[in-house]
């Protein structure tokens, strides 16, 4: 399984497809679902409002969406695929300039949130809402967090006979 990541309408500056895989595995690591597979799609404004309007009935753009596999009719043989993430990058790209920080970082926010409501997390009362951004925040620190470097190997020595 895996984070299938792909991009419609880009490439787009700021985004970089490793760097935005590597976070959705690590977030996926975090949550101990390693084995599930995370679809995520960066799109523009036009793909997304059109989503929005078909399955949201909002007629208009939004930042993220989240289509669960788990929910619906057939949710029960959903398995490990947990559902697609869709971020609007002109979206994040406004709301990241409003907010004073980088696309890098609001696209990654939106990969979190959206993520958590593939997981059944929501956010329609004030107490849901704040236990949603907490935990938000720590899936964008586990995300962020470098790898461990690898263990470095003892040198070699070579065994020295010594003669009597």
């Amino acid at each position: 399984m895996g984070v299938l990541l792909r991009v419609e309408g880009g490439p787009y500056a700021g985004v970089d497809r490793r760097t935005m895989k590597r976070r959705a595995e690590k977030m996926l690591a975090f949550l101990e679902k390693s084995d599930a597979e995370l679809s995520v799609a960066f799109v523009d404004d036009a793909i997304i409002h059109e989503l929005n309007r078909d399955y949201r009935h909002k007629d208009k753009p939004t930042d993220v969406l989240a289509f669960a596999m788990s929910e619906g009719e057939l949710g029960h043989l959903a398995g490990l695929v947990l559902g697609d993430v869709i971020i609007s990058v002109p979206t994040a790209k406004r709301q990241a300039k409003a907010a004073r920080k980088t696309l890098l970082a609001e696209c990654t926010m939106l990969l979190a949130h959206g993520l958590l409501h593939l997981l059944g997390w929501d956010h329609e009362t004030a107490a849901k809402d704040r236990a949603m951004r907490a935990e938000t925040d720590r899936l964008i620190a586990a995300s962020e967090t470098r790898a461990e470097p690898p263990p470095k190997k003892k040198p070699r020595t070579k065994s020295v006979r010594r003669s009597k």
